[in-house]
C-alpha cells in the first residue's frame, strides 16, 4: 500500500489497493452466508494498527487529488451506498475517510422513515432525487438497500407503502433485487459509478458499542432504546444482508463487505475502496485549446508587468520549477 512517486505512481498504487481490498468483494452470483463468508474482526496480516494512521492519511490524500480531477472533469459521479447495522460506524466512516476533500463536491443524505411524500411514489424515487451530480461524490448513509432489509424484516412497513396486491407477492425481494441491479446498470451506464460498502459488525461488538453509550456521558445522544429493540431482530438481518449481498452484487456494481470491529481497519478499507473507484475511473484536469493557451499566456505578460518594483515578476513560476526538479 505504499505509494510510489513517479510516473509510475498510479500504475503500481491501483494494483496495490485491488489486491488489499480483493478478500473483501462479493463475487458477482455467489451464494454469500454472513456468518461464514465473512469475519467482522478479519484484519490484513500485513498491517499493524500503528501503521494505520499513516496509511489513513496516505488515503485521503489520494481520495482528495482525485476528488479535485472528478470535479474538473465533470463528466462522472460517484454514488457511495453505506449499509450497517446501528453502531455499525457509518458516521465515523464517513468522518474520517471524507475528511480531506472539498465539502462543495461531497453531497451526504441520510435516509429516515419516508414521508407521506415519499409514500406516494415507488420506493426508489426518493433516492432518485438525492443522486449525486456529475463531478460530484454523493454518499447515502443508509440507502435503497434498506428497502429490501427494514422492509424485510419488518413486513409492516411493506403495507406501508400502498402497493396493489400483485406488488406483494412471495417474489417481491427477488423482485426488488432485479430492480435495483437495473437501476444501478443504469446509472453506471450513464458515467456515474456505484460504490456499496456493508461495514460487518459482530453481536458481541455491538454490544460493547452499546454500553459505551450508555456509560460516557458524552455519547448518551447517540443512544437509542429503539436500536436496542432492533438488535432483537439480529439472526433476521443476518438472512437479509446474506441474501442482498447474494442478490446484488453485481459486475458493474459490487458489493464490498468490510469488517467492522477494528474501526481504524474498517476506514482504511473504505478509503481504499473508493481511491480504487476513482482510480479506475481516472479522471483528468481538462486541457484548454491553444487559441485559449496563447490568451492565458497574453494575461500572464500583463500580470508580470504588474508587478511591484523588487517583486518577482512571477512568483509562482519558480515554485512550478523547483517542484518539477524534485519530483
Amino acid at each position: 500500500m505504499r505509494v510510489r512517486k513517479g510516473p509510475a505512481m498510479n500504475e503500481v498504487t491501483a494494483k496495490r489497493i485491488a489486491e488489499f481490498i480483493a478478500p473483501l468483494r462479493v463475487r458477482p452470483g455467489a451464494k454469500v452466508k454472513l456468518g461464514k463468508d465473512f469475519d467482522p474482526r478479519y484484519k490484513a496480516d500485513f498491517l499493524k494498527k500503528k501503521d494505520g494512521r499513516e496509511l489513513l492519511r496516505t488515503g485521503i490524500s489520494l481520495l482528495a487529488e482525485y476528488q479535485r480531477r472528478l470535479a474538473a472533469q465533470n463528466s462522472h459521479g460517484v454514488l457511495m451506498c453505506l449499509q450497517a447495522l446501528d453502531a455499525g460506524g457509518k458516521d465515523g466512516t464517513i468522518r474520517h475517510v471524507m475528511s480531506g476533500v472539498n465539502p462543495q463536491g461531497v453531497q451526504v443524505h441520510n435516509f429516515k422513515v419516508p414521508s407521506t411524500e415519499e409514500l406516494d411514489h415507488d420506493y426508489l424515487w426518493r433516492y432518485a432525487c438525492r443522486l449525486p451530480e456529475r463531478g460530484e461524490i454523493g454518499i447515502f448513509n443508509r440507502s435503497h438497500y434498506e428497502e429490501v432489509l427494514v422492509v424485510r424484516v419488518h413486513p409492516e412497513h411493506l403495507v406501508r407503502q400502498k402497493l396493489p396486491p400483485e406488488a406483494k407477492g412471495k417474489d417481491v425481494w427477488e423482485r426488488r433485487y432485479r430492480e435495483i441491479n437495473d437501476w444501478e446498470r443504469y446509472l453506471t451506464d450513464n458515467g456515474f459509478h456505484v460504490v456499496k460498502l456493508f461495514l460487518n459488525l459482530s453481536k458481541e461488538e455491538q454490544r460493547i458499542r452499546f454500553l459505551k453509550r450508555i456509560d460516557v456521558p458524552d455519547r448518551n445522544w447517540k443512544f437509542s432504546a429503539a436500536d436496542v429493540r432492533e438488535r432483537e431482530y439480529w439472526d433476521d438481518y443476518q438472512v437479509a444482508f446474506s441474501e442482498m449481498l447474494s442478490g446484488t452484487s453485481t459486475s458493474w456494481a459490487p458489493w464490498y463487505v468490510i469488517p467492522a470491529d477494528r474501526k481504524w481497519f474498517a476506514r482504511i478499507c473504505a478509503a481504499a475502496i473508493m481511491v480504487h473507484t476513482l482510480i479506475d475511473i481516472d479522471p483528468q484536469y481538462p486541457t484548454v485549446s491553444a487559441e485559449a493557451r496563447a490568451d492565458l499566456l497574453d494575461v500572464r505578460k500583463r500580470l508580470e508587468k504588474e508587478a511591484p518594483k523588487g517583486a518577482a515578476a512571477d512568483p509562482y513560476e519558480k515554485k512550478i520549477a523547483a517542484h518539477k526538479r524534485a519530483g
